[in-house]
């Protein structure tokens, strides 16, 4: 699998600071304020190995990013779509919005738990006949 990226922001009650999330196999990692975080999935981030001392998973904080992804029409014609996404740690909730752009409508979803793959699937529901999206890795992340 290729690894990808997708850049967004980190905001918390320190600040806003921009981040880089990349995803290689079934692993997401980014970097935040000078801490490696990694997880294998969107609302798990935990420092890299011992981390910083006082570094801890992420909570309390609002990650944001952007991700293209095409969408195949049922002629089997590819379109480029965005996902955006907002995830709002707060533990013990996590709450995930999600909105894929395409073809000029909005198509929302998200959940309260966190579920990256099953806020993806929502949105696949609501999207035109014969229409799939192509997710960028399994849609469990």
């Amino acid at each position: 699998m290729t690894p990808q990226s997708w850049a967004g922001w980190y905001r918390d009650s320190h600040g806003s600071d921009a981040l880089v999330i990349s995803a290689v196999e079934r692993q997401l990692r980014t970097r935040i304020r000078g801490v490696d975080y990694a997880g294998d999935s969107f609302d798990s981030f935990a420092p890299v190995g011992d981390g910083p001392e006082g570094a801890e998973p992420l909570s309390d904080c609002v990650l944001e990013w952007d991700m293209p992804l095409p969408v195949v029409a049922d002629d089997s014609t590819a379109h480029q779509a965005t996902l955006s996404c907002l995830l709002a740690l707060r533990r013990p909730a996590t709450d995930l919005g999600v909105t894929l752009h395409y073809g000029g409508t909005s198509y929302v979803s998200g959940n309260d738990q966190g579920d990256f793959g099953a806020a993806v699937a929502l949105i696949q529901e609501q999207l035109p006949p014969g229409s799939i999206l192509q997710a960028p890795f399994a849609a469990a992340v």
